[in-house]
C-alpha cells in the first residue's frame, strides 16, 4: 500500500494494481479491501487467485509463491512489488539454512522489485504520515510457515550477532545490481 500510494502520491493515475488471492480467509478480505481502495481512486484492478489447490510436493509457501509468480508474469507490462529489505534478509537466511545464500532478485521477467533496500519500517512509516490504509496478514505471525519462524525467531537472534546485518545485505544488493 506504501508503494502504491508513492505512485500515485502525485496525482498520477497512470498506475494499473494487481492482487493475488492465496485464497484464505485472509486473502479474501484483503481482496474486499484492495477493491474499494482502488475503486474509490479510479485505479484499474487485476485480481489472480490460486487456481489449484494442488500443491505436488511442494510446501504450501513455495507453491503460493509460484502460483502469485505465474499471475504476475502473465500481465503485460512492467509489475512493482513491495518487496523490502525485511523480505530479503529473511530469504537470504532461509536460502542459507538450505545451502543456498540467495537474495531476492531486483528484477524477474516483467516484475520489478525496486524497494528491496528499503527497511519495512520505513515503508510502514510512509503510510502512517500519509494516512495510508494498510493490512496485517495474520499469516506473518504464525509459526506453522517457516517465514514467520524466520521472521520472528531467527532473524531477531541474527540481528543481535550482526545488527548491521541489514545493511550487510543492502551491499550485497547493490554490489550485485548496481542499483
Amino acid at each position: 500500500m506504501a508503494i502504491l500510494s508513492f505512485l500515485t502520491s502525485n496525482g498520477n493515475r497512470n498506475v494499473s494494481v494487481a492482487y493475488f488471492n492465496h485464497g484464505t480467509l485472509f486473502g479474501k478480505g484483503a481482496e474486499v479491501f484492495i477493491r474499494r481502495y482502488c475503486l474509490d481512486r479510479g485505479l484499474p484492478l487485476t485480481v489472480g487467485m490460486i487456481d489449484t489447490l494442488d500443491r505436488g510436493d511442494k510446501s504450501t509457501e513455495e507453491h503460493w509463491r509460484d502460483e502469485r509468480a505465474k499471475f504476475l508474469e502473465g500481465i503485460e507490462g512492467p509489475v512493482i512489488t513491495g518487496h523490502n529489505l525485511d523480505d530479503v534478509m529473511e530469504w537470504y537466511l532461509f536460502s542459507s539454512l538450505h545451502g543456498q545464500s540467495k537474495l531476492i532478485p531486483y528484477r524477474r521477467s516483467n516484475i520489478i522489485r525496486p524497494f528491496l533496500t528499503t527497511s519495512k519500517e520505513n515503508l510502514e512509516s510512509w503510510c502512517n504520515r500519509h494516512a495510508v490504509p494498510y493490512l496485517e496478514d495474520p499469516g506473518n505471525v504464525d509459526e506453522k510457515y517457516m517465514r514467520s519462524i524466520i521472521r520472528h525467531k531467527i532473524l531477531p537472534e541474527a540481528l543481535r550477532v550482526n545488527p548491521g546485518l541489514g545493511k550487510v545485505i543492502r551491499r550485497k544488493l547493490n554490489n550485485r545490481a548496481n542499483i
